[in-house]
């Protein structure tokens, strides 16, 4: 077998890596005589205790190292790529796919669409299982990988076909039967689409996922995200305020059904079907333990009950603050509520709640994630922001201060002469970062 080389560009400082002298440069050739095809790989074999790890330095020597260290502590070796292999990249041509959807002239890395199990286990992303091989499978029963995330969509493969555009759509069945043989923990997604897969096709999947219980734990229905620049795509159409009551009243049938049996809700809507429909949100103890928030499943309530708790235990000032609080159209009405219930207790405090029209995507996205800086600066140029302007955290790419289209934090702050301060997604944090 050819060797395998991962280069390392970072060494974290004050770790195991940092200790044994490893720099920048140097390659990672294999750990415990097993070559490492790739980030899954790497994360499984350094679980263990013991290590006996072989390292290539730049120039060409070898360095065989043994490493004691506890089971969970990471070895602190940063990649070039974090995958450590080349990423898959999806073969569906899914009617509602968001990637289609985007204009042309963004940065490149946008345009990637990834359908890569892998990236389920370490970054939660959820797999068709059409691009899976068996040997994919396989590696994930010999290790009891869980959770594996899987957008579902439809039970109907015949129409699974047709959503994604590929004749290899119907591999969902098989491969999550495996998955339940080997009990293997799974969520699944429904992206729903009018007039396609809810309704009769929606209760005909719910019936059929049940049969996966117990270990598939939960399934999200997300409505589908259509921006404007749809030309030449499959129609759809966004979902009104009253059919959105009307899907929520056949999930919230199911769970009933679904809870008496299992003494599980398995089905949860998304968040914006809730705001959609101007509904009030389920409690805490519906959500099962919180399953899918970063897929938007629950956030709301979990942010309404933190910010409630986390006020209970403060004492009320009276100091002086005016600031700005941006959020798209759709969360503003979970907002403003919250502002209220602050101001109850800091009455002093000024917050303006402005939403973000989504001129960049269209009138149809309303949700803060896919705001751009543009939108953001052309809506907010020349009105008194206070003190400070806050944003929401999910408005950013991970671990980068950089929004969608490409404008930073200090692109922002400079267009607008105030100092921007990131919310993230927590209830104290939300409080802090209005009080503080």
């Amino acid at each position: 077998m050819k060797a395998r080389k991962h280069i390392i560009t970072r060494v974290i400082s004050d770790t195991i890596a940092d200790e044994l002298g490893l720099e920048s440069g140097d390659s990672l050739m294999e750990i415990n005589g097993q070559q490492v095809e790739d980030a899954l790989d790497y994360h499984l074999l350094i679980l263990e205790q013991q290590l006996e790890v072989l390292i290539e330095k730049q120039n060409g020597e070898e360095w065989l190292l043994d490493i004691e260290k506890d089971e969970n502590e990471d070895l602190g070796l940063v990649f070039e790529n974090n995958l450590m292999d080349d990423y898959k990249c999806c073969t569906n041509k899914c009617i509602f796919c968001f990637i289609d959807q985007l204009p042309k002239g963004m940065r490149k890395t946008l345009y990637f669409k990834d359908d890569d199990a892998r990236l389920s286990f370490l970054q939660g992303n959820y797999v068709t299982l059409t691009n899976m091989r068996d040997k994919d499978i396989e590696r994930i029963i010999k290790y009891h990988l869980s959770p594996i995330n899987l957008s579902v969509h439809t039970m109907n493969m015949k129409l699974r076909k047709m959503m994604l555009k590929n004749p290899l759509a119907e591999k969902l069945i098989e491969g999550m039967d495996k998955l339940y043989d080997a009990r293997i923990t799974m969520n699944g997604q429904i992206v729903l689409c009018k007039g396609i897969n809810d309704k009769e096709e929606l209760d005909y999947s719910i019936e059929q996922l049940t049969n996966y219980i117990p270990h598939m734990q939960s399934v999200s229905i997300v409505p589908v995200g259509l921006s404007k620049h749809r030309k030449g795509l499959y129609p759809l159409e966004p979902f009104t305020s009253e059919e959105a009551r009307g899907v929520l009243n056949q999930i919230h049938q199911w769970q009933k059904k679904i809870y008496d049996q299992y003494g599980t809700h398995l089905i949860h809507a998304g968040d914006e079907f809730y705001l959609l429909a101007h509904a009030d949100f389920p409690m805490a103890e519906s959500y099962d333990g919180y399953l899918q928030l970063e897929n938007g499943v629950g956030m709301c309530r979990l942010l309404i009950d933190e910010v409630k708790s986390y006020l209970s235990a403060l004492e009320g000032h009276t100091k002086e603050k005016n600031i700005t609080m941006i959020t798209g159209e759709l969360a503003s009405r979970l907002i403003h509520p919250l502002v209220d219930l602050l101001k109850n207790q800091f009455p002093n405090v000024v917050v303006q709640v402005v939403p973000i029209h989504n001129s960049f995507f269209g009138s149809n996205i309303t949700v803060s994630g896919l705001l751009t800086g543009r939108d953001i600066i052309e809506q907010l140029k020349g009105k008194k922001l206070g003190d400070r302007l806050l944003m929401p955290c999910n408005l950013l790419k991970h671990d980068e201060t950089v929004l969608l289209d490409d404008i930073t934090i200090e692109d922002i702050e400079r267009a607008l002469q105030v100092k921007v301060r990131i919310v993230q997604s927590s209830g104290q944090d939300f409080v802090e970062a209005i009080i503080e």
